[in-house]
């Protein structure tokens, strides 16, 4: 399950401009999963996304 901390999301918008289809930005500046978003469509992209996170707030857990 992928996961976005709101605790450590400082809302720089790197997930959202590397996977749109999957990250989008909360009316509070902060990331969060799109409903229904295809994660393993994007995986590459997703997984970029986490190593690429400034804080580490996204998540992929089993």
């Amino acid at each position: 399950m992928l996961k976005v901390s709101k605790d450590a999301c400082i809302g720089c918008g790197a997930c959202q401009a590397l996977v749109s289809d999957v990250f989008d930005i909360d009316d509070d500046g902060l990331a969060f999963i799109r409903e229904n978003a295809d994660i393993e469509k994007y995986i590459d992209d997703v997984n970029d996304a986490i190593d690429g996170c400034p804080t580490g707030a996204i998540s992929m857990e089993d």
